[in-house]
């Protein structure tokens, strides 16, 4: 059987950088030599896109000698290129598939799917539309609330409002959003990169100007109180399926990058313990919001389940969720019955069939 041509794209110029990493260790020990032939591209913070054979390697040690220039195709049928030291052109074949493993900006937002859908290529995750929506918070509260799917409360500011207005800002989240406390988050961010609990206006400030070094809109939510954090992976195209339910235990104040990546002390409870009813509520809002931005490939939905309630609020969809040792997002798909490898080829496959689809349309008007 002929191997497919697999690109692995890792690092970017984001602040999950380092979580991209991670996430492509995992994948890359997950891909079956028997089926894939995978070329190792990452690309570093100043934006340099490299390949070779120990690409991986070498950016986790931070070493990029050696590393070729990737030229990405940028238009149907263009083929892959990397420049050799001596900056000739050499072909390599090609490759059948990207698999971008780029964690936040520039990697998760719709724009190197952008550059995908230039080149007409196939590549594993969500389409541009569905990127983008799902990384800006506030526009996906926004459609969250055009299709009736209960979400916290929140406000968005832009860092201009808050570096020139700030005691302003402060005064009308204490008014609009109730008592404390509140979280501040970076609209385009994840990996819980940039984002504070503020138990008072002090705290509330500093939250503020943090966000704001990660994005210039930035979202504050109120706290959803006595709950439970919840997260249902989910995968597929036009009919997604989710996975089994799981429940977050913080060992934090909440689920902090170092709880993520680097301690993995918060605790896991697969599946959550939660009513038959409201399990599948949650299952059902997951599908809801992952068809309402058009997903594809995969997608983990967050959720806070009220304790005393069992209301039910979506906090965010992560479109490309991480996917390391100790990631929740495959973990989920383990407990349901699909092994890593077995989800890697499965969001391989789609990320071909989505192509096929796109393949179908028409451009150009025929008379």
């Amino acid at each position: 059987m002929k191997k497919l041509r697999v690109a692995l794209l890792f690092g970017g110029r984001s602040g999950e950088h380092d979580v991209s990493l991670m996430s492509a260790r995992s994948v890359l020990n997950a891909l079956d030599v028997e089926r894939y032939d995978v070329t190792q591209v990452g690309i570093t913070l100043d934006g340099a896109w490299l390949t070779g054979a120990s690409a991986l390697e070498q950016f986790e040690k931070k070493d990029f000698k050696g590393l070729r220039h990737f030229i990405p195709p940028t238009q149907p049928a263009a083929g892959a290129f990397y420049a050799d030291e001596s900056a000739t052109l050499r072909e390599i074949a090609a490759l059948d598939v990207f698999f971008p493993v780029l964690h936040g900006p520039f990697g998760e937002d719709g724009a190197i799917q952008g550059l995908f859908e230039l080149a007409n290529a196939a590549y594993v995750g969500a389409g541009v539309a569905g990127s983008a929506v799902g990384m800006d918070k506030g526009i996906f509260k926004d459609v969250m609330r055009a299709n009736g799917i209960p979400i916290v409360d929140s406000l968005l500011f832009l860092r201009a409002e808050i570096e020139n207005e700030l005691t302003i800002v402060i005064a009308k989240i204490e008014k609009q959003l109730g008592g404390y406390p509140f979280f501040t988050k970076p609209a385009n961010l994840g990996s819980s990169v940039g984002i504070s609990k503020c138990n008072s206006a002090s705290d509330l400030g500093e939250g503020l100007m943090e966000a704001a070094r990660y994005d210039r809109r930035i979202i504050v939510e109120r706290s959803a109180g006595d709950a439970r954090e919840v997260e249902v992976s989910v995968l597929g195209n036009e009919n997604p399926q989710t996975s089994v339910c799981g429940e977050i235990l913080p060992s934090r104040e909440f689920y902090s990058y170092e709880s993520k990546y680097i301690d993995g002390t918060s605790g896991l409870v697969i599946p959550a313990q939660l009513p038959d009813a409201v399990t599948n509520q949650i299952r059902e809002y997951a599908v809801r919001a992952y068809q309402a931005i058009d997903c594809a490939g995969m997608a983990r939905a967050d959720f806070f389940v009220e304790n005393a309630t069992h209301k039910i609020y979506l906090n965010e969809i992560n479109t490309l969720p991480g996917f390391t040792s100790i990631s929740m997002y495959p973990k989920l798909w383990q407990a349901s019955g699909l092994t890593y490898p077995q989800l890697v080829d499965r969001l391989i496959e789609l990320a071909l069939e989505r192509k096929s689809q796109r393949d179908r349309t028409e451009y150009r008007r025929t008379v």
